[in-house]
């Protein structure tokens, strides 16, 4: 048998339409059954299987007029060739599982304000709709989440927005109001007309720095012309200690609809109030990065999630 030929050098490659050939071969020990298994005929099987002896540079059958054989070599080459055809075949599923939506892993980063009351939605939506997803998620702070979105850590993000980051492409999925929530027997307590400028001599809790709810309320006192001097003397690491200092009596805090009832439903040393048209309030939204390849199955998710969204006390985007 010649030696395997070679372009510039290099031994050619078997081809895998030659493999298969010789894998049929081996199985059957018969050209015309192997050439019906895998569609092909009897000479271009027997053209496949030449063309791979002479690729490979060794014979791999003794053949003769009444039968077929494997010499030691095709017994060797045969185990390896399956071995090969198997691992094509595992790599062909795996690209038609990546080319199906909603399938494989999807990482999931959300803001803390956000992840305790639209999660049981969220999750409720991929159990019931898209099965197959294998849901990741991850809690960070909004700065964290844009990195890991940036470095490829992370597919899609849950947060507040707008977040003026290039590269990053917003699907809005609802507006919520923000609410007062003040000790029980505030003169604000059960009001529905709170003016925004009552928010200017308010003993205003907020959460540490590095949430943007943070931000978002110390914009919405801005608007509402409170003097940035004036100290917020405490702050909490989550909203359910926000919540547990302003029923302590410390001061009030501002609350997004969505965690209302969480965090207040159980505590009757609290009231609430709300603010007159317009109050403030925040867009949650799905941020992706541009581009992305899976773009047009986030924009279906996140047009799936606004409709899971419905039932709670929110402005759906589009609606």
């Amino acid at each position: 048998m010649a030696s395997p030929a070679s372009q510039g050098g290099r031994p050619r490659q078997p081809s895998l339409a030659q493999l298969r050939a010789f894998a049929a071969v081996a199985e059957h020990l018969h050209f015309r059954e192997a050439a019906a298994e895998i569609g092909m005929s009897q000479p271009a099987l027997s053209g496949a299987v030449s063309a791979l002896e002479e690729t490979l540079g060794v014979q791999l059958l003794e053949r003769t007029t009444r039968k077929v054989l494997l010499s030691p070599a095709g017994e060797r080459v045969a185990a390896r060739a399956r071995t090969v055809l198997e691992a094509v075949g595992d790599l062909l599923e795996e690209a038609e599982a990546a080319r199906a939506p909603f399938t494989g892993v999807l990482r999931l980063g959300v803001i803390p304000t956000v992840a305790p009351y639209l999660l049981p939605a969220v999750l409720r939506l991929v159990h019931d709709t898209y099965p197959a997803l294998d849901l990741q998620v991850h809690e960070e702070q909004t700065a964290s989440l844009l990195e890991g979105l940036a470095q490829g850590r992370l597919d899609l993000l849950l947060l507040a927005v707008p977040l003026g980051v290039p590269q990053v492409t917003e699907l809005p999925l609802f507006d919520e109001d923000f609410v007062l929530v003040a000790p029980k027997e505030h003169w604000l307590g059960g009001r529905g007309d709170i003016p925004r400028q009552a928010l200017q001599e308010l003993d205003l809790l907020l959460l540490d720095e590095g949430h943007c709810l943070r931000d978002q309320a110390l914009d919405i006192c801005r608007e509402a012309g409170r003097d940035e001097n004036t100290p917020v003397t405490t702050s909490a690491a989550g909203l359910s200690t926000l919540v547990q200092l302003v029923a302590g009596g410390l001061g009030v805090t501002l609350l997004p609809r969505t965690a209302l009832r969480v965090e207040t439903g159980r505590n009757d040393q609290l009231t609430t109030g709300y603010f007159a048209d317009p109050a403030p309030s925040r867009t949650i939204a799905l941020a992706m990065r541009t581009g992305a390849a899976r773009q047009e199955e986030f924009e279906e998710f996140a047009g799936a999630l606004r409709g899971a969204l419905r039932g709670l006390p929110v402005r759906i985007a589009g609606d």
